[in-house]
């Protein structure tokens, strides 16, 4: 996976290089197994569920706001087709990376270094478009939709390190 800026990982993060298999047909990429340990366990990160979005070129999901959940799900990011851009801010306060931004390109422009990205529990998260095709986007939730895990605040509410707020001008 390509970093957009040279940064340090949130923690928690991980970037899981996907192996891409391509003959003659096309290709098959593994998008999670039981044996990936960094990002799948039956204890701390079983599976839950999984499914897929699909976004038009130049929207970003929750476009002024931020994504989280506040307690118990962790979010696993593979991009299948397309490419996107996924933003990643640390409001953790007792965290080691507290403050910290990450922007992550991710999809299949990236060739045959695609990733699986995994989104710790309560760490400020959105993505956007910017392929000139849509993208499919699929997640591997650690736990079944939960309302109660789905929160939302907006980009004007969270300051950054250095006092301004995120906006997807930065991408």
């Amino acid at each position: 996976m390509k970093k957009l800026k040279s940064q340090s990982l949130i923690d928690g993060v991980v970037l899981y290089t996907l192996k891409v298999n391509r003959d003659e047909r096309g290709i098959l990429v593994e998008s999670l197994k039981v044996n990936w340990k960094k990002v799948f366990d039956d204890e701390n990160r079983p599976f839950a569920q999984c499914y897929y979005s699909i976004t038009n070129p130049g929207v970003a999901r929750d476009a002024d706001c931020w994504h989280y959940h506040p307690t118990k799900q962790e979010d696993r990011f593979v991009v299948i087709k397309g490419d996107i851009v996924a933003v990643l801010y640390d409001w953790r306060r007792n965290s080691p990376t507290y403050g910290t931004l990450n922007l992550f390109a991710m999809g299949e422009s990236e060739g045959d270094a695609q990733y699986l990205l995994l989104i710790p529990v309560n760490v400020l998260h959105c993505f956007k478009v910017v392929s000139k095709k849509p993208s499919i986007l699929i997640n591997f939730p650690t736990v079944l939709y939960d309302s109660k895990e789905e929160g939302r605040i907006p980009f004007k509410e969270v300051k950054l390190p250095d006092g301004t707020y995120f906006d997807w001008s930065l991408v």
